[in-house]
């Protein structure tokens, strides 16, 4: 009876219910895309309620586009996209690289400048030399113009305001000439046009937060740097509850601890500003493509493709576990105390009757394999 017992009542299938089911769990999520990095992160998605998002890189591709061309009298679309593009072509940010992308779309013929200066926060100047002349280019947002002191007419404020509300980056084009005569010089200032430039929303964003909210998450915002009406537009395209918009990445990290009084809160990021915010979380997810290594090595999930669809199918996967491991640990328990019981009690009520120790071993061995069964699924 002793010997039986030791057998009956070693506890190996609840010892594998968990790892199996969790290692089954990582394994399932790894081929479609999705890293784990421990299976206590797999139990703890399970338990989210509240997901925050970023939004550039995130909810938005990170690659912005032209949406607007807006020339102003006397002026061509191609004729003021040329002219702009060929201002930004020494530029490193990603709205003159995405001015240039759409100039050579188009097939328009650009030229490099003389003399280039980033201004930061404001824009670019560049300048020109046409003929017996010289053009400088300016090419920014109305901090720029407003520090040169150049005055804006409320009719042309107005245009640029009314992209802004559609949550666009708006950057106005002005042309600056200087004719030198026997007199002296001449500068004239001419307002050409208004470029809109915008991060369009990820094609899977919006059916991915409605997964979410079918798998239980009861709260979605977003959390980002960017302007407020960007954030705005953008979140309303995905349909997300609250926005929190020109953060420091400070202020992310203070806003998610909020969050996560009022629930398990994951967030999703993929940049350096996002780091802290990933750490602070009770899940932090990276986006796998375009995410910075930073991002990558605080985050706990990485979506290895970037591909937002990925986070429903993971919340998931998680739940599963969670209640694949549930039926494997009372399945456990279970068999083990009724071969106790029967170890104990069946010589007390048929005497002289004893559980074969072979019965015991299929029994004890038996629960572990189905526990095993049952986690790979």
């Amino acid at each position: 009876r002793a010997m039986t017992l030791l057998v009956v009542a070693s506890p190996c299938a609840l010892v594998i219910s968990t790892p199996a089911s969790a290692l089954s769990a990582i394994a399932a999520a790894a081929r479609s895309g999705v890293l784990f990095k421990g299976g206590a992160y797999l139990e703890l998605l399970g338990q989210v309620d509240i997901m925050a998002f970023d939004k550039t890189g995130t909810l938005t591709p990170g690659r912005p586009v032209v949406t607007n061309i807006h020339p102003l009298t006397g002026h061509t679309e191609n004729g003021l996209l040329a002219i702009a593009a060929s201002a930004e072509t020494l530029s490193e940010h990603h709205i003159g690289k995405a001015i240039v992308e759409q100039a050579r779309a188009r097939g328009l013929e650009l030229k490099k400048p003389l003399e280039f200066q980033a201004v930061a926060g404001e824009g670019i100047v560049a300048k020109f030399e046409i003929g017996d002349h010289t053009e400088t280019i300016y090419i920014g947002n109305e901090r720029l113009f407003d520090n040169r002191k150049m005055d804006l007419s409320p009719a042309i404020r107005m245009i640029g305001q009314a992209l802004q509300k559609q949550g666009k980056s708006v950057m106005l084009v002005v042309r600056r000439s200087r004719i030198e005569d026997t007199l002296g010089s001449e500068r004239d200032w001419e307002v050409m046009g208004y470029i809109a430039v915008a991060d369009t929303l990820r094609s899977e964003a919006a059916e991915a937060v409605r997964r979410l909210r079918n798998e239980g998450i009861r709260h979605v915002a977003m959390i980002t740097g960017d302007n407020a009406n960007a954030a705005h537009f953008i979140a309303q395209q995905a349909n997300i509850d609250e926005v929190f918009a020109e953060l420091l990445p400070e202020e992310k990290l203070e806003l998610i601890k909020q969050l996560g009084v009022k629930g398990k809160v994951a967030m999703v990021g993929d940049g350096v500003n996002d780091a802290p915010a990933l750490a602070t979380a009770h899940v932090g997810i990276a986006m796998g493509a375009g995410g910075t290594d930073v991002a990558l090595e605080t985050a706990d999930i990485v979506l290895m493709s970037s591909d937002l669809a990925k986070l429903p199918f993971a919340i998931k996967l998680s739940r599963k576990a969670g209640r694949i491991i549930r039926q494997n640990v009372f399945f456990a328990v279970g068999v083990i105390i009724t071969l106790i019981l029967l170890t104990i009690l069946l010589p007390v009520i048929i005497p002289g009757f004893l559980l074969p120790l072979p019965l015991g071993v299929v029994g004890h061995e038996g629960s572990t394999l189905i526990v095993v069964a049952n986690g790979l699924r």
